[in-house]
């Protein structure tokens, strides 16, 4: 059971393989919604935890707060929270793999890179947009595929090395597409200062 308050998005089927959506810095705002109801009408079962409880932020620094108040309120650790929701989604009755695959957006993406390294996780598959974290990677269980801005402000050139470095070490199977002209948050569509369609 999945007590963490979430969205989730279900095929017309009523099964399919499991995604774990872990939003931006924003929160669970509408357009980590639609890409649940986006998987869930390519066949996928989409689950975005809500790390804020509801609230969503429009601007860097309304976020930025909001993401400080959310840690300091948490009853246990966010990363123990995302944890329980991975392992209850790849129990739930609508779900048809044993593993999960995890895409995570810039904020969500630095946990996606921290819970893909934990072996004792269903995660077989982990997508991540404009992030990137150093680790060991050498007991994971996933394949990686990253999106990265070509001009982004909140992902060095030097982390983004640090961390292809770690998954070559590691032997796991990772692609890597970087997409000209872009910035941070190209992909949300209601970031209308860096979306960018074409990408």
């Amino acid at each position: 059971m999945i007590t963490q308050p979430h969205y989730i998005a279900i095929p017309k089927s009523g099964s399919g393989p499991g995604v774990v959506i872990l939003h931006s810095c924003w929160g669970l705002n509408a357009f980590f919604k639609v890409l649940c109801n986006c998987l869930a009408e390519a066949g996928f079962v989409a689950l975005a935890p809500d790390l804020y409880n509801g609230k969503v932020a429009s601007t860097v620094e309304a976020a930025r707060k909001l993401r400080a108040q959310a840690t300091a309120s948490r009853r246990e650790p966010a990363y123990k929270t995302l944890m329980a929701v991975i392992n209850s989604l790849s129990r739930h009755e609508t779900v048809t793999t044993p593993d999960v695959a995890v895409a995570g957006f810039s904020m969500g993406g630095h946990w996606a890179l921290w819970l893909a390294q934990r072996p004792d996780l269903p995660i077989g598959a982990t997508a991540v947009f404009y992030a990137a974290r150093n680790g060991d990677f050498t007991r994971s269980n996933s394949s990686f595929l990253f999106h990265f801005a070509e001009n982004d402000e909140w992902v060095s050139a030097a982390s983004v090395r640090k961390l292809k470095k770690s998954l070559d070490l590691s032997g796991r199977s990772a692609s890597y597409y970087d997409y000209p002209g872009t910035g941070h948050w190209f992909f949300e569509s209601d970031r209308s200062e860096a979306f960018h369609p074409e990408a």
